[in-house]
């Protein structure tokens, strides 16, 4: 495991320096004591963004696909006030990590890359977060190591509890299809309309998407999240235009009684990280830094409640009590 400032990534000339520009430009805003760790895999190295104290409980961070770790800016110093921030490039997508030998074909792989992640990075066990694919990857992972993962935060995950929309998958189409990169700034313009998404971030996810070549995001089936052990925060994005929101949390709560569920409701999926952070650290770091005895009395009691309905719209109802 090494510390570098700099990394090498697999865009052509022209398309990488304009992606590392962005890319670079967002890593910029982390926290002042960040510090830039390459970590040797059998997939390859993986480039980890650390923030907070040394020695202090681990949380990993898995972002969506096309996002990076450097998405986490408005978040890593709300997480690293009592948490060790480790904000992965995922292996197979945008960012400083470059794939090795061993290829990433299955989940099977991405599991075991994770297993070598953490081993380089000396966390026997801690929490992970994840948004959207980075979600199911936590989710998944969880799964398969129950005694590496401590806690588990799912914001607005995808393909965890419930499929994508028939109209969010047709609106995606054109850009996966040819994904130039005002054609993806325009696609998240509509899609995360009415929130204060970063703009910075959005150009960096268009650069992803339009330009960096040798992309190949691994995917499975569907996790048995009934299976699940560690305690359990659903974030929820309310106006989700990716899934019904409703749906994902009335099939988490079916699968997992014990979890916790809220929800963002002036929030859409690709809003998530950047957009209204305040909110987010809040409700992640009161998860984080619970008692585990209070978090189960917490799962219990009264939750947020979200109401499936048109447009991604859920309202937030409190349980009434017995």
């Amino acid at each position: 495991m090494t510390e570098s400032a700099s990394g090498s990534g697999s865009a052509s000339a022209s398309a990488s320096q304009e992606f590392f520009a962005a890319y670079d430009a967002l890593l910029a805003r982390w926290p002042a004591g960040t510090a830039e760790i390459d970590v040797p895999t059998p997939y390859g190295t993986t480039r980890v963004h650390a923030y907070g104290p040394v020695g202090a409980p681990a949380v990993l961070l898995l972002h969506g696909g096309g996002s990076t770790g450097a998405v986490w800016f408005a978040n890593a110093a709300a997480l690293g006030a009592h948490h060790r921030v480790l904000a992965v490039d995922i292996l197979g997508d945008a960012g400083r990590s470059v794939r090795g030998s061993r290829p990433l074909r299955a989940s099977a792989d991405l599991m075991g890359w994770l297993d070598a992640l953490l081993d380089g990075l000396g966390v026997r066990s801690g929490a992970l977060l994840g948004h959207s694919y980075g979600a199911w990857i936590a989710l998944t992972y969880a799964l398969h190591a129950p005694d590496r993962v401590d806690r588990l935060v799912l914001l607005d995950p995808t393909r965890c509890f419930a499929g994508f929309r028939p109209g969010f998958l047709l609106r995606s189409l054109p850009v996966l299809v040819r994904p130039r990169a005002a054609r993806v700034l325009a696609y998240l313009d509509r899609e995360t309309a009415g929130t204060d998404t970063d703009p910075d971030w959005k150009r960096l996810f268009a650069l992803a998407a339009a330009g960096f070549a040798g992309r190949k995001l691994v995917f499975g089936r569907r996790p048995d999240a009934g299976a699940l052990r560690a305690p359990l925060l659903v974030l929820l994005a309310g106006r989700s235009g990716a899934h019904d929101p409703g749906k994902v949390a009335a099939r988490a709560r079916a699968a997992v009684p014990h979890a916790r569920i809220e929800a963002l409701p002036r929030l859409t999926h690709y809003a998530l990280p950047t957009a209204a952070p305040a909110e987010t650290n809040r409700t992640v770091c009161a998860f984080l830094e619970a008692d585990r005895a209070d978090l189960a009395d917490r799962a219990t009691g009264p939750t947020a409640k979200v109401s499936p309905g048109r447009g991604g719209r859920p309202r937030r109802r409190r349980r009434r009590r017995a």
